[in-house]
């Protein structure tokens, strides 16, 4: 069965500060809270979330697939769906060749095909300590035939966690499609790019297996620049134009832009950071080009515009704002859940 829209909120603190966020969280009515790898790793955070919070979903969102390796992923999985009471979903994401070669070193090739191997490894560790299957999985990138009563783990009474995937190209989202219970679209899309592409790829992997329309969760995290006066509005609009800018120079992104016209930009904010003029990237970035990636207005005004871009689209919704305050974002929820009803 098909649960209902659902509206996380980004974890952004420092570990010490998790517990407090996560309860304000919880009060304020999210429905999860969703923790990314940048500067940290994205488990801990939610290990804490699961112990200050009873009902809240977990979502790693993302961790870095390639930069592990399929038995430590199904390990901090299952550990945290266990002790979470089966709230987690494992949310995976590819990062690009330069972060996984030179920050992680560690192997890149054939993300898409890598990544959908990685999936199945997973899921068929997941056999082996959910369903007492033999371990015997050898594929191209990563062979698991290996597993004793010592190494499997007992506390598997809720269930193995969902595995979800982060994807922006063509390949990757099929993917998604024909291996992974969810798909998290990247902040830097849009909504022209989202139908053109995102969701015909979504459903060809989907059909490709003959899975139903349902079998994969949609999840959108729009950009939103928030304000209820005009100085508050400026900042917001001044801290998503930095963050289109800094997405728009990757090379991966490209075709987003494409979807536009504006191509030719990406090169141009490439140069820029190979320069290490990073204060210049968001000059670059028109108000036309900011009001199609992000939902800019007012709370109520952001709110009718990311539903009706999105709201035949996700399934889930995350909310993320720099500058804006939690109850701000959970206003804007409470706003689009009465838009869905």
């Amino acid at each position: 069965m098909t649960i209902r829209l659902r509206i996380h909120s980004y974890l952004t603190a420092e570990l010490r500060q998790i517990p407090q966020q996560v309860r304000l969280a919880e009060s304020l009515g999210f429905d999860g809270v969703v923790a990314s790898e940048l500067a940290h790793d994205p488990f801990f955070p939610l290990l804490l979330a699961a112990e200050h919070s009873t009902r809240l979903q977990l979502l790693s969102g993302v961790a870095i697939a390639f930069a592990r390796n399929p038995m430590l992923l199904a390990q901090s999985a299952h550990d945290l769906n266990a002790f979470s009471s089966g709230r987690f979903t494992l949310g995976l994401g590819s990062q690009i060749k330069a972060h996984i070669t030179r920050r992680f070193s560690m192997p890149w090739s054939h993300p898409a095909a890598r990544m959908q191997e990685m999936i199945g490894a997973i899921r068929a560790i997941f056999a082996a300590w959910y369903d007492g299957k033999p371990l015997d999985f050898q594929g191209e990138f990563y062979t698991h035939t290996l597993m004793t009563p010592m190494f499997s783990p007992t506390d598997i009474e809720f269930g193995k966690p969902p595995i979800w995937l982060a994807a922006v190209g063509s390949l990757m989202t099929q993917v998604a499609g024909a291996v992974a219970d969810g798909v998290m679209l990247h902040s830097f899309t849009t909504e022209a790019y989202v139908r053109a592409h995102t969701l015909p790829d979504l459903h060809a992997g989907l059909d490709s297996q003959k899975r139903p329309r349902d079998a994969c969760r949609v999840c959108c995290t729009p950009f939103m620049a928030i304000g209820e006066d005009a100085e508050t509005l400026q900042s917001a609009r001044r801290a998503v134009m930095q963050r289109i800018a800094f997405y728009a120079s990757t090379p991966a992104y490209r075709p987003v832009l494409d979807q536009h016209g504006w191509g030719e930009l990406q090169p141009r904010l490439q140069e820029l950071t190979k320069e290490g003029r990073w204060a210049e990237l968001a000059s670059l970035i028109t108000a036309e080009m900011l009001e199609t990636f992000a939902a800019v207005g007012t709370p109520s005004q952001v709110a009718k515009l990311v539903w009706q871009r999105y709201g035949n689209v996700a399934d889930d919704l995350v909310l993320a704002s720099e500058v804006n305050s939690p109850q701000t974002l959970a206003a804007i929820a409470a706003e689009i859940r009465t838009l869905a009803a």
